[in-house]
């Protein structure tokens, strides 16, 4: 006898959670030794650097390290909006107003995954422009620039570089490239990216904060694929992604796993999507009329699944704007578009 184990009862879209529940789970303490190594090196070659790009990506409220103002402060300042791809860029405007009330004034939006992004092409313009505004202190005599990217895990940093590299040198890439944070451990010898002027651009790990503001903020970036996952937990990180596209009513995800309508119950969406995926294994169990085979879903498989789509454009675009992804760690609604 086989029994696929399946079927719950669907919960109306009036049902849909109105707050998640955390479970008392801490997502705010990832802060590995190479991280605080990584942030001591990067001071001690502030000396040397002409302008400092964050690079952030597309839930641009959410996790900006504040250890890293100390050294914005002390250098010019570029901030790119990376992985652009996935979010909605109708809010383009109401980000740069909020960003502008922050004190940011230099900011650009790209993909740096895109073979041709034209807005990489206007990165070293602009770069230039801000330098020339300031004060080189003790680099005046250098004919060669200095830049440093910095940026939580898992933005594209390395991605940055070598985009500028196929942009501006036509050459491959300098700075291996990952889908999860931490690739990068230290911060590396100068890489060139630019020959008219000459440029050269230091790599450096992701820093979180030692203490990220909120659970929600922790969350958020989790998501993204700033945390490592195993840290957080793939079930609860799929658990909040559910959340969030049923507040924001999207229900791609209905279609995409041949779900009947949406659910608010994570169980039944992750048993849906191993069923479609073939992630079940069959389990013999003994019971009182004997032996029976039952088949048993991969759930951390289904949720990584379910995660990998969202990440990757696949539930539809995302977070510009919305919410659920620029709201409930502390900040205040976007200003209107006027």
């Amino acid at each position: 006898m086989i029994i696929t184990v399946i079927a719950l009862p669907h919960i109306s879209k009036q049902m849909f959670r109105t707050v998640f529940d955390f479970g008392g789970r801490d997502v705010a303490h990832w802060f590995p030794g190479h991280m605080a190594k990584g942030l001591k090196q990067m001071k001690a070659n502030l000396k040397n650097v002409d302008c400092i790009i964050e690079i952030h990506d597309h839930i641009p409220f959410s996790g900006r390290n504040p250890l890293f103002q100390e050294t914005l402060d002390v250098r010019p300042h570029l901030l790119i909006l990376n992985k652009m791809d996935l979010a909605d860029m109708s809010h383009q405007q109401r980000i740069r107003k909020r960003l502008l009330k922050n004190g940011v004034t230099n900011v650009l939006f790209t993909d740096c995954l895109k073979q041709r992004d034209d807005n990489i092409k206007k990165l070293v313009p602009m770069v230039m422009e801000i330098i020339e505004n300031k004060p080189r202190f003790n680099r005046d005599e250098n004919t060669d620039y200095c830049l440093m990217v910095i940026g939580v895990p898992n933005v594209g940093k390395s991605s940055l570089i070598n985009s500028l590299r196929r942009t501006n040198l036509k050459k491959g890439r300098a700075s291996r490239v990952g889908g999860e944070p931490g690739i990068t451990k230290a911060v590396l010898t100068k890489i060139q990216v630019c020959e008219r002027p000459i440029m050269h651009l230091l790599d450096t790990p992701g820093v979180l904060a030692p203490r990220i503001e909120s659970v929600e903020t922790g969350m958020k970036l989790a998501l993204c694929g700033n945390i490592l996952d195993h840290l957080v937990g793939e079930d609860i990180i799929a658990d909040y992604l559910l959340y969030s596209l049923n507040r924001l009513e999207k229900f791609s995800y209905v279609e995409k796993y041949g779900l009947q309508e949406p659910s608010d119950d994570i169980n039944h969406v992750l048993k849906r999507i191993a069923v479609k995926l073939g992630k079940t294994q069959r389990v013999k169990a003994i019971t009182g009329v004997g032996n029976i085979t039952v088949i048993v879903p991969n759930y951390t498989a289904a949720a990584y699944d379910f995660i990998r789509s969202f990440r990757k454009g696949e539930l539809g675009q995302s977070t510009a704007g919305k919410k659920m992804f620029f709201m409930g760690d502390g900040h205040p609604p976007l200003p209107s578009e006027t």
